[in-house]
């Protein structure tokens, strides 16, 4: 199902014209509607995509505010096994409770560790997801309204000289050259404004 922020992409694309974008945005797409073939960097669109942004971001706070809440739940582990080893003769009933009470303690932080692992996991999968399908179907809109048939993903990163996997990745890249047919500022335009229109009329995307 269509998110509330792909829905506005429709209207938005009837609106948004050459003039309403920076010239170096629209100079880099001049030639794909001529052409009917487009290149969009898809990496550069998530990491500067301003809804994923904020989403990715939020999760890392949750993500910080649960490491600090299980070091901890740690630290009382720690504490209580001091206690264990200064206050009580191994093998008094005091000992012996307090050695049960800290087992317990770790069997319940690794079940946390486990359930919140798996619950960041799935979270952050879900995001990337919605962003695909959000950053998929604003490009299949714009390739219809530009008349552009085919749409080519490359990477516009150049590769580093120090970097043997960043060499491979340029090696191996689908697109080597393009002439002003990269439609990447064009469609993250489209994406931030619906976000944010979405966002002043106080809708949150589902």
């Amino acid at each position: 199902m269509k998110t509330q922020v792909l829905a506005t992409l429709v209207a938005l694309l009837v609106t948004v014209s050459a003039g309403q974008r920076a010239a170096a945005q629209a100079s880099t797409s001049v030639n794909a509607s001529k052409l009917g073939v487009a290149v969009i960097d898809i990496n550069y669109i998530f990491n500067e995509y301003q809804k994923h942004k904020g989403e990715m971001d939020a999760m890392k706070a949750d993500f910080r505010a649960i490491d600090t809440q299980l070091k901890t739940e740690q630290q009382k582990i720690m504490q209580a096994e001091q206690q264990k080893a200064e206050s009580f003769k191994p093998g008094s009933p005091e000992f012996n409770q307090l050695d049960d009470q800290i087992v317990k303690m770790k069997a319940d932080l690794q079940v946390q560790v486990t359930r919140q692992r798996k619950d960041l996991v799935e979270r952050e999968a879900s995001i990337y997801y919605t962003t695909y399908r959000e950053v998929d179907q604003a490009i299949k809109y714009y390739a219809k309204n530009k008349g552009i048939t085919l749409v080519l993903r490359f990477n516009g990163d150049e590769a580093d000289p120090n970097n043997r996997e960043s060499i491979l990745r340029s090696i191996n890249k689908a697109v080597h050259y393009q002439d002003q047919i990269d439609i990447t500022p064009d469609v993250l335009a489209l994406l931030n404004r619906a976000a944010s229109q979405q966002a002043n009329r106080g809708t949150a995307p589902r």
